[in-house]
């Protein structure tokens, strides 16, 4: 009993250490490429606006503060295009379209420069999808503080010069704060293995460039 309990020890120590050195490898990768004022961001082909909850049309707190971020960036003109990537893989729960409503509602983009990813079921995907189906080679991503170092650092890593706009998550409360940064740890490992083993995503397609009209991802007006 002592040496498996020993063993299990050494087991869990090692493991431990090997989500801190993976953590910081995605973190210290990215921080250079991670913006927190939207002046000082570089232009980029598109933003890409990572899915969020929904629940029908209604976007979650979470995901509002991201498109609302970037439209604001489009709205600047450091990007010429918008791409909304989420979960679209149900009928009866679609985040891209959810989004692409609210933008339009709200106005200030031109519908031809707003584009649909549906299969972004997940960070990796969403990534690996700019770049294969969409021809981005420059962007700027959006998404809260606790994601965009796991976000940027995917995006580099299959080849897009991409940088992050953290979106300010202040008003959330700490016990919220906690949980997502504790999650992250463990995803982070996720996107890090994805990453080495160069995993493919559950959906490609055929391509649908950025340089065009966003319209031809809509699959309804």
């Amino acid at each position: 009993m002592k040496k498996t309990l020993k063993r299990l020890s050494i087991l869990l120590l090692i493991s431990l250490i090997g989500i801190v050195i993976i953590n910081s490898v995605v973190v210290l990768g990215s921080k250079d490429y991670v913006y927190h004022d939207i002046e000082d961001l570089p232009e980029g082909q598109a933003v890409i606006v990572l899915g969020a909850f929904v629940r029908g049309d209604r976007l979650s707190m979470v995901l509002e503060d991201r498109v609302k971020a970037g439209a604001m960036i489009y709205s600047v003109d450091k990007a010429d295009k918008i791409l909304l990537s989420g979960d679209h893989g149900q009928e009866d729960y679609d985040e891209v379209n959810s989004m692409r409503k609210y933008i339009l509602k709200e106005g200030g983009i031109a519908p031809e420069d707003i584009f649909l990813d549906h299969a972004g079921f997940d960070t990796y995907d969403s990534m690996y999808r700019a770049k294969e189906i969409y021809d981005i080679e420059k962007a700027i991503i959006v998404t809260q503080d606790f994601h965009i170092s796991r976000a940027v650092y995917i995006a580099r890593c299959l080849g897009i010069d991409a940088v992050g706009y953290a979106v300010n998550e202040d008003k959330y409360i700490t016990l919220l704060q906690v949980k997502w940064h504790m999650r992250e740890s463990l995803s982070r490992v996720k996107a890090f293995i994805d990453v080495v083993v160069h995993s493919q995503p559950k959906f490609l397609g055929d391509k649908i460039p950025i340089t065009g009209d966003g319209r031809l991802s809509w699959d309804e007006e």
